[in-house]
């Protein structure tokens, strides 16, 4: 009877120690998607700014630039063991590369930094080039690390 009860209590533990993992994956999984939509949501306001769709607006375009470089250090710790599968657009490869998926998010973070410096200046020529490095960081990641 003991053997018994054992035998089920360990196969509970395990089927919920099971079911908290599954969790955790899909809660990491919804984590970083929802900080790469802030990303968005901060970046695409300031591309319209740089093409000139909408006003520039120095203030606006630093807090935007400062609120990013912030969120760029926040989506990497949503990339656990497990997550490459499930609802996500994220290749396996960034699992068997992950030296290399973190130094894109190291570039990521020196890129927002420098736009953050650059767009106190209020100067579109010192502005545009720091943009595009952050444009060139994103889309170097997405092509490599994303389906």
């Amino acid at each position: 009877m003991k053997k018994l009860v054992i035998a089920t209590l360990s196969g509970a533990l395990l089927a919920g120690s099971l079911n908290v993992y599954a969790d955790d994956v899909e809660d990491a999984i919804e984590y970083r998607q929802g900080i790469f939509q802030a990303m968005k949501w901060y970046f695409g306001p300031m591309a319209a700014m740089a093409k000139g769709d909408i006003e520039y607006d120095q203030a606006e375009f630093t807090r935007r630039a400062e609120m990013l470089n912030q969120l760029t250090y926040m989506p990497e710790e949503g990339f656990i063991e497990g997550s490459d599968k499930g609802d996500t657009d994220a290749l396996p490869v960034i699992w068997e590369e992950m030296d290399k998926f973190s130094a894109g998010f190291d570039k990521l973070q020196e890129t927002t930094a420098a736009l953050a410096e650059a767009s106190t200046s209020g100067d579109m020529g010192t502005i545009m080039p720091a943009f595009g490095e952050v444009g060139k960081t994103c889309k170097g990641c997405h092509d490599n690390f994303r389906d």
